[in-house]
This record gives structure tokens, sequence and C-alpha cells, in this order.
């Protein structure tokens, strides 16, 4: 497991080198406003997304370890097109589209969907390798091609930024296919004999906790952005998605630790080894994102304006640090939702998020008309904390964990210490 949340966080942090010198990239050829115009358009695809999550996301995982990878494969597929068209409407009704892009972030939706779907199928299988490379491989191909369209054929605009993503995701979802044709080609991966139309039931039911735990998070996560447009238009919303997507670059780790943490907590029954795993992981877990966020803040303010973006992103260092704690909370809230959704109590995590997406609201309402972007870092920061509390608080009165058990001790550094160890002898 060691070794897979290294080459994990390793494809990760790749790929965040990537995209952090896109971010500095896109300033200088789109600018503050065209940031903000691309903030929305991925956000409301990524909204999109995480609906289709009922079929293409954690459930995939989940009962890949239960069923033939068909009955997972077909109805997620399906899903993706069905799934992105209700969640278009839906935000098309709530004025919450970025007008003239309807078609783009239907289509950015669904070519995700099945780029998450054919990855998380590939984890499900234990092809760790092949659900990093196919992360890094459309990371690796949106730099190049972006460089390519803007500074080769001078296609320096939006327009040239959507079409090297879609071309991105297109072949990224190809490789993926690829490496996925094999597994859907055995015949004796039959873990319990079910009729489909059962299966089916069951994991719509489970996708549909899910998938509201994901939306809820993911609202809590982009809301902010609309909320900010409504107020300050799209140049305060590229201002804070710059500071946004700079912060949560550590979580990379996070997520790299959760993805293997959910597979071995799914795998296994024994509670005491679920709890074991998550307390070990969760430490891990918070311990690193401290450390590299207090770097980022640190940065000064003057050196993002002069040599990183441009003088239009002035205050992208007090949006970083509005955001700093609850980036620490929300990626360390991850590691003991994963252990509620492998471990079959989904509502719990799904409660987190609704209270998360409840206290951004209220927040919000107050903060970000009186402090702009800087309301908008703070509002996201007192949700995300308020989030991991209820976590760690379920999490304690499930498992009987004392607090003490939170505080990472000797022990847990000798055991890091030795797994390194052990890993480098290996190679």
């Amino acid at each position: 497991m060691f070794k897979d949340i290294v080459s994990t966080i390793g494809a990760r942090y790749l790929v965040a080198f990537l995209n952090l010198l896109l971010i500095f990239i896109n300033s200088k050829v789109l600018g503050r406003e065209g940031m903000g115009l691309v903030g929305v358009i991925y956000a409301s695809a990524n909204l999109a997304v995480i609906f289709n999550s009922i079929l293409c996301g954690n459930t995939i995982v989940y009962f890949m370890n239960r069923y033939n990878l068909r009955y997972v494969f077909y109805p997620a597929y399906i899903w993706a097109f069905f799934g992105s068209a209700v969640a278009c409407m839906l935000m098309f009704f709530f004025n919450m589209l970025p007008e003239g892009y309807e078609m783009v972030v239907f289509g950015l939706a669904v070519l995700i969907s099945l780029v998450t779907a054919n990855s998380l199928m590939l984890l499900g299988k234990d092809n760790v390798k092949g659900f990093n490379l196919t992360f890094i491989f459309q990371g690796f191909l949106t730099f190049l091609l972006l460089l390519f369209l803007y500074f080769v054929v001078d296609y320096k605009n939006i327009t040239g930024y959507l079409t090297g993503l879609f071309i991105a995701y297109v072949a990224a979802y190809i490789y993926s296919m690829v490496l996925l044709l094999p597994y859907l080609g055995k015949k004796n991966n039959v873990f319990v004999d079910k009729p489909f139309s059962n299966v089916l039931k069951e994991m719509f039911l489970y996708g549909i906790w899910s998938s509201t735990d994901n939306l809820a998070e993911g609202l809590t996560t982009r809301l902010n952005y609309f909320l900010v447009h409504n107020t300050g238009g799209y140049g305060n919303v590229g201002l804070l998605d710059s500071g946004t997507k700079m912060s949560e670059s550590v979580w990379h780790i996070s997520n790299s630790i959760s993805y293997i943490e959910y597979n071995s907590v799914s795998k296994t029954t024994d509670r005491q080894e679920q709890k074991r795993v998550t307390l070990q992981l969760f430490k891990l877990t918070y311990c690193a994102l401290i450390i590299i966020m207090f770097l980022i803040a640190c940065i000064p303010e003057w050196f993002f304006t002069k040599y990183l973006l441009t003088s239009e992103f002035a205050g992208i260092r007090n949006v970083i640090i509005g955001l700093s704690p609850g980036i620490v909370a929300l990626g360390s809230n991850r590691i003991l939702s994963h252990y509620f959704i492998g471990s079959g109590r989904i509502k719990w995590s799904t409660f987190c998020s609704v209270f998360g997406l409840v206290t951004l609201l209220i927040a919000g309402l107050f903060l970000i008309p009186a402090y702009g972007v800087f309301g908008a870092a703070v509002t996201s920061s007192i949700a995300y904390t308020c989030m991991l509390i209820f976590s760690v608080i379920v999490f304690k009165k499930q498992t009987g964990s004392l607090f003490r058990e939170f505080v990472p001790s000797k022990d847990d550094w000798n055991e890091l210490v030795e797994k390194i160890r052990h890993y480098r002898r290996k190679d």
C-alpha cells in the first residue's frame, strides 16, 4: 500500500506542477477576466461530473469488488451522457451556466466522467499504474497542447484553451480504454451471480448517497465562484480561482492517499483494520498538508504579481492565507470521509458534506458582500473546518477512538521511517 501511495502522490504532483505552470501561462495569455470565465466553465462541468458520480464515481470501485466488471461498466457509460444532460439542464434553470458555453460544459462533463470511470475501474482492478498513467497522460498532453496552441498557432483565447482541453481528454479516454479492454474481455471475474436489475438498483441507491455527498462537497468548494461572480464579475472570480487552484494543489496528497485508503477499506470487513488504516493515513495526511500549506502561505505577494502572474492578480496572497486553514481541514477530512464510504457508512460522509454546504451559505451571506474575494476564501475555510470537526466526532463515536489516537506518536514516525527504508531497499 505504501508503494501505491508514493507512486500515486508522485503522479499527482507531477501533473500538479504542470497545472501550476499553466496557471501562470494562462494568467498572462487570458488575463484575469479570461481566467474567471475558464474557472466558471470548469466549475460548472465539475458539478455535472459530481452529479454523474451516482454511477461513475466511487460506486464503481465499491461494486467492482462484489460483481462482474460489466455490471458497472455499462451503467456508468450510459449515465455519463444522461447525467450530464440532467445536470446541465438544472444548472441552466438556476442560471449557473456561462452564457454561450452550455454545450461546452455538457461535452466536457461527459468526457471527464468517462475518463474518471475508466480510471476508477483500473484502480478497482488494482492497476494503480494504469490509474496513475491515465492521469499523467491527460495532464502532460493538456500542457503540451496549450503551449502549441498559444505560442505556435497563436490561438491565445478562450477557444484555444478549450480546444486543447477537449483534445487532451479525448486522448486520455482512448488511452484509458486501451488499458481497460483486457479486463472487459475476461469472463471469469464474477464474484456474486445476481440479476443485473438487482445490481443496478443497489448501485443506484449507493450512488445516490455518494453523489449527494460529492455534490454537496463540490458545491461547498465551488459555489463561491458563482456567489463572487454575482457580486464582482469574472475578474474577481479569476482572482479567487487562481488563489484557490494554487492552494488546492496540496490536495493531491490527500486525494492520492484517500484513493488508496478507499480501495483498502472497501476490500475488508474487519472494523479494527479499517480503523487502523484510516487513523494512520489521517495523521500522515494532515502533517504533510500543514507543512506544505505553510510554505505556500509564506510566498510574498510581489513574487506572485511580478514573476508568476501579473499585476492584475494583486491580492492573491490574501486569498491563499484565507484558504489555508480550510485547505488543511478539508484535505484531512477526505481521509475520514473515504473511511465512511469504503466501510458502507456513506450516509455520514453525506451528512458531513451537507453540513459544510449549509455552513458555507450562512457564512457567505455575511462575508462575501462585506469582504469580497477574501471573504469568499474565509467562508470556505469556515465550512471546511466545520466538516472536519463533524467527521472527527462521528468517527470517534463509531470506532471508539480516543482523541490521543488522532495525534501523531513516536511509533507512527518509526513505522513511517521503516516503510520508507523498506521501499528504498526494494528499489
